[in-house]
């Protein structure tokens, strides 16, 4: 039980989602269940330093067999699944050798993972696709990546002719909720460029991400018995709706794409009294960001002047930033990825994401990291799916990044 797809399949079915609302590290306990099989696995292989430590992470280290100086590259995924859909009691489910056509998934047959609606099944005829019953997510994302990596180690080491550098192993808890690098030690670490395994499309490879902040709005308003509330009550919960109906359509995710961003409502809760409400801002420049909280909150000021007894505050908090501000300055990175893609098999596509991973913030922390896919699709949903094909791809395309550091170093 060593190929890529065994490992993926005992990884899945641990439940590891966080918990953006626990304020511990790890966010839920149940992703260290995970990081102890990773660890016993990795150790199996020969990694006699993996270890999982307090916070949940799980560190490891493949040793050079070269006798000149490799710089040290860590591969990185992450063990938490997201929180849009359960990840309790995940079935997989694989269908060999792929007709074509629609995927119904048997756990809930009114899901079906349609082949007009998603375009990359076209090129998996004749692959072996897994899936969940329908009832959870898959968790591909990101135990795919955790996967490929754990089979290309085993691989690098039971095969000692392939000469390669140090190469360091990160495996982080809570990275759904963007904590996963909060409590990472880099000097442990001791890596100097890095590569995360989260990724889609096989042959992709991203060195360019959001830059993202959150925003905090709270409202206090004027709350008073409803029968003597003329002309003084101000409801908390009509000014929050009032914010919410005044965003414009046009700069929302879902009439984006591209390179253009968005503002983004994630929650709210609200009483008479006082409201609060929770945004995501998103661009690829620092300029675009700024635009937009600024167009936020002037709808904010627009609005609260309406109701000049009640007030509020605007709380702008930093999250990651565009990882290709960092990147652009180690272009063996993205050439050295490219390379490998190209001699796994496939033509590289250099793309962007409409979102954020590990790298964004591990390269402003002062480890340049690029991002290479990992095989999965329609992430953080009960249509969840990955090809055993595509997951063996990225495990070649990680043993030849390893050889290319060293030839070239």
């Amino acid at each position: 039980m060593t190929t890529v797809t065994d490992r993926f399949l005992r990884y899945v079915v641990v439940d590891t989602q966080s918990d953006a609302n626990s304020a511990t590290h790890p966010s839920t306990a149940k992703q260290k269940n995970l990081g102890r099989i990773l660890v016993e696995e990795l150790l199996a292989i020969g990694l006699s330093d993996a270890h999982l430590d307090e916070y949940g992470y799980v560190y490891a280290t493949i040793p050079s067999n070269v006798e000149r100086p490799v710089p040290v590259i860590c591969f990185c995924s992450h063990m938490d699944t997201a929180t849009d859909f359960t990840g309790t009691n995940v079935k997989p489910q694989i269908v060999r050798n792929y007709a074509g056509g629609d995927i119904r998934l048997v756990g809930d047959p009114q899901r079906i993972i349609r082949f007009d609606e998603h375009p990359a099944l076209k090129d998996q005829i004749g692959n072996d696709i897994i899936t969940s019953d329908g009832t959870t997510l898959l968790g591909a994302d990101d135990k795919a990546g955790l996967a490929e990596i754990v089979a290309a180690a085993q691989y690098l080491v039971a095969n000692p002719q392939v000469r390669h550098g140090t190469i360091k192993l990160l495996f982080t808890p809570d990275e759904e909720i963007g904590r996963g690098v909060d409590k990472v030690d880099l000097q442990k670490l001791g890596a100097q460029f890095a590569y995360t395994v989260d990724g889609e499309t096989a042959g992709h490879i991203e060195d360019e991400t959001f830059s993202a902040d959150g925003v905090e709005v709270h409202i206090q308003g004027v709350a008073i018995h409803p029968g003597f509330a003329l002309g003084r009550m101000e409801n908390a919960i009509k000014i929050a709706g009032a914010i919410i109906d005044r965003l414009p359509k046009s700069i929302a995710p879902e009439t984006t794409a591209g390179r253009d961003g968005f503002i983004h409502p994630t929650g709210i809760s609200a009483a008479m009294e006082k409201a609060s409400l929770g945004f995501i801002i998103r661009d690829f420049n620092e300029a675009g960001l700024a635009e937009k909280e600024a167009m936020l909150e002037g709808i904010v000021k627009d609005v609260m002047a309406t109701y000049p007894g009640s007030s509020y505050t605007f709380t702008v908090k930093h999250q990651y930033r565009n990882m290709k501000t960092i990147l652009d300055g180690h272009p063996q990175i993205v050439d050295y990825a490219v390379e490998a893609i190209h001699r796994a098999g496939m033509e590289p596509v250099r793309g962007s994401i409409r979102g954020g991973t590990d790298g964004s913030r591990l390269s402003f922390m002062g480890l340049p990291c690029a991002n290479l896919f990992a095989g999965g699709h329609a992430f953080h949903s009960p249509l969840e799916w990955v090809s055993r094909q595509d997951m063996e791809k990225a495990v070649k395309t990680l043993v030849e990044l390893a050889k290319i550091w060293a030839e070239r170093a």
